[in-house]
């Protein structure tokens, strides 16, 4: 009797969830049935929900209760606090598995190189993403000295960083965040944020949504220049063709137009800025310098030559994220990516590495929304299941889902279970009980291990 497909997934964010569901709806699934174990570096599942989304969307954490749905399936497993490749290699998961899916996202700041950017107080945007999403491997503590900062990069990240600045504590205080990072923001002296993009309006890369939510804090002031409300032809053409960055656009070009209201905290979007350099004195930032650019016809722009100096003493870049190399695997360090052709791993050489695929960022990079990961990995699951229906996967030595049980034991490796998700999920629920919130996020390894059950 043929058993069940074996598949590890390393990576339990949304990418890694979506494609167990995709092989569950699969006619393998049916007959002869598939046995999925997904492996996530930290204790706690959901990834880029759990630690990359501003904990001020409830709407986009809500994503959570669609991605229980599929690990509440018998045929899955989860080991949390597994690393790939500490705790296990790509040789071990192939001694089990007949098949691996890489789905480890992007947590990491894409590099800045312009002069001054190792100054203190020039930071990452992913790095202050992990501290106030209670990442457990980043310290319990942030510096926010500054009055004035600037955010560099017009995508979602750097709204999500310029809010949280922005924004008070007590703002902030119904969501999940723990609370040293409560702490944190109510020492925040922030009351001036700016946000800087090189390019215009319409090319903006902000979700009309996310844009618009700047605007509902009563502590927040949204301010837009009108002499940045500027379009050639490529940016007509790009609103023509695009309703979200025509939505954007109309948006931007109404608070321009709006007379500057009394909130406390300004929060200033400035296009055709492109930061040239930041600014330092006895190694501390001081201040911004942008050089003035001008649309070229095609939505695109050039640099005039024109400066200028920005008063701010902390800078942000939010200029995307940027996977981590995977041992044993080929890397393309330009795009920080897995080679691939639809989801199957490509050597140097041109041949598909056998029965390994990846799905995700750290397929096509940092770019699109959640939900576009469910494109990703039906594709690679697709060609998986091909390659499984034409013979081209390797035979495992131990397919014996207790094999991997004995493996971690052996090894010491002190690992969570999607039970144990359910523990600790409920102890970080009674943390926010008394305060009438729906959570507190438990923010220490040791202390989630422990309430999970480990």
């Amino acid at each position: 009797m043929p058993r069940p497909l074996r598949v590890a997934i390393v990576g339990a964010g949304p990418a890694g969830i979506y494609a167990a569901d995709a092989l569950l709806k699969s006619e393998v699934a049916a007959d002869p049935g598939v046995s999925i174990d997904l492996f996530e570096r930290m204790p706690a599942p959901f990834g880029l929900i759990r630690y990359g989304v501003a904990p001020d969307h409830p709407r986009i954490k809500g994503i959570v209760t669609a991605l229980h749905q599929v690990l509440d399936k018998p045929q899955i497993r989860l080991f949390g606090n597994v690393d790939y490749p500490t705790d296990i290699s790509l040789d071990d998961l192939r001694d089990f598995y007949d098949a691996v899916i890489f789905s480890t996202g992007a947590m990491a700041d894409r590099p800045l190189s312009i002069p001054g950017i190792d100054l203190a107080g020039s930071y990452g945007a992913a790095d202050f993403v992990s501290w106030y999403d209670g990442h457990p491997d980043v310290p319990r503590t942030w510096p926010l000295e500054a009055e004035k900062v600037a955010v560099l990069g017009v995508g979602n990240v750097a709204l999500d960083v310029a809010r949280v600045l922005a924004k008070t504590a007590d703002e902030l205080l119904p969501t999940e965040i723990p609370g040293n990072v409560y702490d944190g923001l109510k020492a925040n002296k922030a009351v001036e944020i700016h946000v800087f993009g090189r390019r215009g309006p319409a090319q903006a890369k902000f979700s009309p949504m996310e844009l618009r939510e700047l605007d509902h804090s009563p502590n927040i002031e949204v301010i837009v220049d009108p002499e940045d409300i500027d379009y050639d032809a490529g940016s007509i053409e790009t609103r023509r063709g695009n309703k979200q960055a025509d939505m954007v656009a109309k948006t931007l070009e109404n608070w321009a137009i709006r007379d500057v209201g009394d909130r406390p905290h300004k929060l200033f979007l400035h296009f055709f800025e492109s930061p040239a350099e930041i600014l330092g004195e006895n190694g501390e930032v001081v201040g911004l310098r942008t050089e003035r650019t001008a649309l070229d016809g095609t939505g695109n722009v050039k640099g005039t030559g024109e400066f200028k100096d920005w008063d701010v003493t902390a800078v942000y870049r939010a200029v995307g994220y940027l996977s981590e190399k995977l041992p044993k695997l080929p890397w393309d360090l330009g795009s920080g990516t897995v080679p691939d052709e639809g989801g199957r791993v490509i050597e140097e050489g041109g041949t598909h590495l056998q029965s390994t695929y990846v799905t995700g960022w750290i397929r096509r990079g940092p770019v699109g929304l959640i939900g576009h990961t469910k494109g990703d990995a039906n594709e690679t699951v697709s060609n998986l299941l091909a390659d499984h229906a034409d013979g081209r996967l390797h035979t495992p030595a131990s397919p014996a889902p207790q094999a991997v049980d004995a493996f971690l034991a052996e090894r010491g490796v002190r690992y969570t279970t999607w039970e144990g998700w359910h523990r600790l999920d409920a102890a970080e629920r009674a943390l926010g009980e008394p305060q009438g919130r729906e959570r507190v996020k438990i923010v220490e390894r040791e202390d989630m291990l422990r309430e999970s059950g480990a």
